[in-house]
């Protein structure tokens, strides 16, 4: 378990600029309220702050807030895929007329956008480490009556620019059985995505790599890109697909023939990501990526990633997830597929 102790361990040493920062920033609520407050960042229609007299994060209605002021560097995205960085405050606006928020750049220039279209915001720093966000999560699942345990790690952590965004991701599951060989399954990704100049058009890279026991894959890896489109980008859901071609390696083996034991494979690239939200920060999310391979017709492989979290206190969570890829056409006498379901607890950092 050497890679998910680093993992963390990096996590912490990522995390760790962000957590202090003084209270500085005013909200000002509908009702008349005035807090002084740390705003953290803008997730799925919820505004997170923390208060000096108050112990963890605290969640506000962000169609509550009538007046908004920080001068923390926030990174801002809009309904229409347009993103702004710079400190925030509220534009004068008559009484009837939509709140906006003034984003004042580094440049001078000062942007005003209406609530309602802030798709999310989070801060962000000239400092390339504060930039990040991420998450760990963890599970174990035992069964006396087959002395069965399943062990669960996962991170992610994602580097968001005004035009880009790239990220990375890793899973392991070690599963064992009295009586049987224990299971290991290794899944990793990176990915990049830069927008173009058309309105919620961007264009992507991805890698990726798996090794399964299961499957008796030593490791595949995939090298892709392409275009994409994001058909839903609100504070309450992100829906985007993407398509392009793609490059397959994969080593099984040595129990496969020699002709087996390396295969390389040219295809077709086609995926979608969807995040689902609510104001009570549960959050549904799920991956999916298709290769048909182009160079042995009739071949596709696919794999599928989805999670249910549920936010229970502060940046704590509980979590439902499913894993899967499936190929059409294994070696001879190779299973095909490897999928399961885990369930644990995790840790969100940054502003994730």
């Amino acid at each position: 378990m050497k890679i998910p102790a680093v993992i963390f361990s990096c996590a912490l040493l990522v995390a760790a600029p962000l957590f202090a920062r003084d209270k500085t920033d005013v909200l000002i609520m509908s009702n008349g309220d005035r807090l002084r407050c740390e705003i953290k960042g803008l997730d799925a229609g919820v505004l997170f702050v923390s208060f000096d007299y108050i112990k963890g994060t605290t969640q506000v209605d962000w169609a509550k807030v009538r007046y908004v002021e920080s001068k923390q560097l926030f990174l801002v995205k809009t309904q229409d895929g347009s993103a702004y960085t710079g400190t925030l405050s509220t534009a004068e606006t008559e009484g009837a007329r939509p709140v906006r928020i003034e984003v004042a750049e580094d440049s001078g220039q000062k942007v005003a956008v209406e609530r309602q279209q802030l798709v999310d915001m989070f801060q962000t720093s000239k400092s390339f480490w504060q930039r990040f966000n991420g998450g760990i999560n963890s599970g174990l699942t035992y069964s006396k009556a087959n002395q069965s345990k399943e062990y669960t790690f996962s991170a992610e952590v994602a580097y968001p620019r005004e035009r880009w965004t790239a990220g990375a991701t890793y899973t392991s599951t070690l599963t064992g059985n009295t009586g049987a060989t224990t299971s290991t399954s290794n899944q990793g990704a990176l990915y990049y995505r830069h927008l173009l100049r058309w309105n919620n058009w961007f264009y992507t890279g991805i890698g990726s790599f798996l090794q399964s026991t299961e499957q008796e894959i030593d490791v595949q890896s995939n090298l892709g890109g392409g275009m994409g489109r994001y058909l839903k980008n609100t504070n309450r859901a992100t829906i985007l697909v993407f398509g392009g071609l793609a490059w397959q390696n994969t080593r099984y083996s040595q129990t496969a023939t020699v002709e087996q034991q390396t295969q390389n494979n040219a295809s077709g690239l086609a995926g979608a990501d969807v995040e689902l939200f609510k104001f009570d920060k549960t959050n549904l999310t799920l991956t999916a990526s298709v290769f048909p391979s182009i160079s042995h017709p009739g071949r596709v492989y696919t794999d599928v990633n989805a999670t249910y979290y549920v936010k229970f206190y502060s940046d704590f969570t509980w979590n439902l997830s499913f894993y899967g890829n499936w190929d059409t056409q294994p070696p001879h006498n190779f299973p095909g597929s490897n999928y399961g379901m885990s369930s644990g607890f995790g840790w969100t950092f940054g502003n994730k």
